[in-house]
């Protein structure tokens, strides 16, 4: 059967499952419907998370995933209000991926640029 669940940092090497943890155990929500899985992810962003990614995967693998690591998992029924516990932890196993620097550093003025294209340019 296929379920949604959520990823933060997905298809990264960063990539991270969204646990709730209940004291030491981490369960995985997996969610029948992929309405109520975007749903409860709008919750954790309302949350500061990041923005989490709605993947469908087969249930086995995320149980075969949950017996790995020893969490626990719960399947979330269609239609059923699932909400994110008010507490949340405060350092998380993954790290949210960091902005990419688009300010070119001024060091390097414009026509320094231009020449190195044109020199590029040059080898092609």
């Amino acid at each position: 059967m296929r379920v949604f669940v959520l990823l933060f940092n997905a298809r990264t090497e960063n990539e991270g499952i969204h646990t709730i943890q209940l004291g030491d155990r981490n369960k995985v929500l997996m969610f029948e419907s992929e309405d109520d899985a975007t749903r409860f992810g709008v919750m954790l962003e309302a949350q500061d998370f990041p923005e989490p990614t709605v993947e469908a995967i087969d249930d086995d693998e995320i149980k075969e995933f949950c017996n790995s690591v020893d969490y626990d998992w719960e399947l979330i029924p269609a239609g059923a209000l699932e909400i994110p516990p008010e507490n949340n932890v405060t350092q998380t196993q993954w790290q949210p991926e960091p902005e990419p620097d688009l300010d070119l550093d001024s060091e390097v003025s414009q026509n320094e640029l231009d020449s190195i294209r044109r020199r590029l340019e040059g080898l092609l």
